[in-house]
């Protein structure tokens, strides 16, 4: 009646194995380490600075115990090492090296935290739980988007697509001017602002355009106002996310805060000052025609032309470039690699509408001459390619050039990822040092130990045997619960452990209901194997609705939170998962394996057991004195 079949215990084994292996890394601990990633959107990091940085470390007699290429992202090079002041050492010596130019550094080297877990660990992905800002330490920062900026950045954009929507319909204007949020359109005539104003109010909605005489003036709705400010925000917590990448931090936090702010949260990151350095360093792009008149290979102090502005490409080759920009990186809507029709490798762009009209009017009077993309970082601008322009483009068009695949796969990231919509600045800044995150954890540990310590001694006081069967559970609940976050990476925060504390009450709550169930039917006179049996199967159902019920209010913190109220989130939700296979499955099959396989089984270790009309010791009468002789 209570056995389980061979497979059950395969499953249980199984589930304590993989336990076991993703919760391990947690107690090894991070080991101090330095990291090398680019510096410069044009510049990657591969496998030869890896052997670079091994033969600088090794110059400078220092042994690090070991160094990885880390493929995430844009890739990155890490040396982990013992102690803090081999850390720093490396830190200077690979700047030095690696940057003759401090001012303009080409790799970023950064000081950061790496898991000591074994190899073998390591090699089977078992890493330990991501940390919050509140549990590791690290930096915040709040940062402010320049509003206006996106506003008169839009408000470019759609100056040049009135201008190519008239030009297209052949009506004459007396030119366009932005004064600052209004767009005025100067007409000779009343006659041909009205066809203007109709015009221009059926294929740029943005605007709410009104007559001034012989003039037309546009200015933004409010609801389009709005939609640029969101976007603008939007579109800067993308970049964000890539250039905070090169820090290597795990599980950054990058979110909106109001209308226009961002909070980011670093965690574990030691280095606040290159952080700061990270943060601000956005870029926009910028699509430019090149100037064939202009000369070649000019020389340092040469006077560049009128109109004409000097960029560098790739190893320092120089470019002129026109100062009249065709489009701007928040008109790619999409950018991927791929081949020509000569199988050669290419970088697939597509524009929106506006960026299309305008790329279509300039290519068809440039045919046959070069067009440059610029990505512009700390105020410098970097050429990423120069193309001919081989026939009249649209919203759709291929770069081809001398590209390898790999080349053509960063080209098409960068022009994904390189935008700012607007600027920003920095305009709250705190550290939180990493001794005031061990002394959380420490607390958080004390807490979640406490808690378990006394529910353990109530369990195995009340309930003798089958409490030390629901300790045991608890114990698998938290098991699983530690190795499933860190087999997911989440992010562990304070508001987590509280999580953690909660799902061990909820789940030693399903032990007490078996427990009372069991106790129920022995009162009811069943044998004690019947009432085992009985007892699991009746509390399972009360134990999924109450844990259903739970788990629908963690989903629905999940889904509508933020920032901590999410990290709770997560482990509560997992917590209800992994206590309801603890306490019924996991517990049953101790009970099945300590007492299923007694046939004749008297009695069962659940402590102490009172039928009804058995006199307590309360209401039991007191014995009456013996009889005079």
């Amino acid at each position: 009646m209570n056995r389980y079949p061979l497979w059950k215990y395969i499953v249980i084994l199984v589930a304590l194995a993989i336990g076991i292996i993703y919760t391990l890394p947690n107690f090894f601990g991070e080991a101090p380490a330095v990291q090398v990633s680019s510096g410069k959107a044009t510049v990657k990091v591969d496998l030869s600075m890896q052997k670079r940085v091994e033969d600088v470390l090794a110059q400078s007699q220092l042994q690090p115990d070991g160094v990885f290429f880390d493929v995430a992202g844009s890739g990155s090079i890490k040396a982990r090492f013992r102690t803090t002041d081999d850390q720093l050492k490396a830190k200077d010596v690979l700047s030095h090296a690696l940057n003759p130019d401090a001012n303009d550094p080409t790799y970023v080297v950064a000081l950061n935290l790496l898991s000591g877990s074994p190899q073998w660990l390591t090699s089977l992905h078992a890493l330990p739980m991501y940390l919050g800002l509140d549990l590791r330490g690290g930096v915040h920062f709040l940062l402010q988007v320049d509003m206006k900026g996106a506003v008169d950045k839009k408000l470019d954009s759609l100056s040049g697509d009135a201008r190519t929507l008239l030009r297209d319909k052949n009506i004459r204007h007396g030119g366009i001017e932005r004064d600052g949020e209004r767009l005025t359109v100067r007409f000779s005539n009343a006659a041909d602002a009205d066809r203007a104003r109709g015009l221009l109010a059926d294929n740029l909605r943005e605007l709410a355009f009104t007559n001034d005489g012989n003039n037309i003036v546009g200015t933004f709705t409010e609801a389009a106002r709005r939609a640029v400010q969101d976007a603008a925000v939007k579109q800067n917590i993308t970049t964000l996310h890539n250039r905070v990448n090169e820090l290597g931090v795990a599980e950054p936090v990058i979110q909106q805060q109001g209308a226009d702010r961002i909070v980011v949260q670093l965690p574990g990151v030691q280095d606040t000052a290159k952080a700061k350095d990270i943060i601000g360093r956005t870029a926009t792009l910028e699509a430019r025609l090149a100037d064939p008149d202009a000369p070649r290979n000019p020389r340092p102090g040469d006077p560049v032309p009128f109109g004409d502005e000097l960029f560098t490409q790739g190893n320092g080759a120089p470019v002129i470039l026109r100062k009249q920009v065709i489009f701007t990186g928040d008109r790619i809507e999409s950018a991927s690699a791929g081949f020509d029709q000569n199988q050669r490798p290419s970088v697939n762009i597509k524009l929106d509408a506006q960026g299309g009209r305008v790329l279509r009017d300039v290519s068809r009077e440039n045919i046959g001459k070069p067009m440059g993309i610029v990505l512009f970082e700390k105020g410098k601008g970097e050429v990423l390619t120069v193309a001919t322009i081989q026939s009249e483009l649209g919203s759709s068009f291929q770069i081809t050039g001398s590209y390898s695949t790999e080349a053509a796969n960063d080209l098409a990231l960068l022009l994904r990822a390189g935008s700012l919509a607007a600027p920003m600045d920095i305009i709250e800044e705190r550290t939180i040092g990493p001794s005031l995150g061990a002394d959380n954890i420490q607390k958080g540990f004390d807490s979640v130990a406490y808690g378990f310590g006394a529910m353990a001694v109530f369990m195995v006081l009340y309930y003798m045997l089958f409490g030390v069967f629901s300790v045991a559970a608890l114990a698998v609940n938290l098991l699983l619960l530690i190795a499933v976050l860190s087999m997911l990476q989440a992010t562990l925060t304070l508001p987590g452990i509280a999580a953690i504390a909660l799902v061990l009450g909820m789940a030693i709550d399903a032990n007490v209901l078996i427990n009372e169930r069991i106790r129920e039917e022995l009162r009811a006179g069943a044998s004690p194997q019947m009432a085992i049996s009985i007892g699991f199967d009746r509390a399972w159902a009360t134990i999924l609705d109450s844990n259903v019920t739970t788990l629908i209010a963690g989903l629905a913190l999940l889904a509508f939170g933020s920032g901590p109220v999410r990290g709770f989130a997560v482990v509560h939700c997992l917590g209800i998962l992994t206590s309801m296979f603890s306490a019924v499955f996991f517990n049953r099959g101790l009970v099945n394996l300590w007492y299923g396989r007694k046939k004749k089984l008297q009695s069962v270790s659940i402590g102490q057991i009172w039928k009804p009309g058995a006199e307590t010791p309360a209401t039991k009468p007191a014995a009456k004195p013996p009889a005079a002789k």
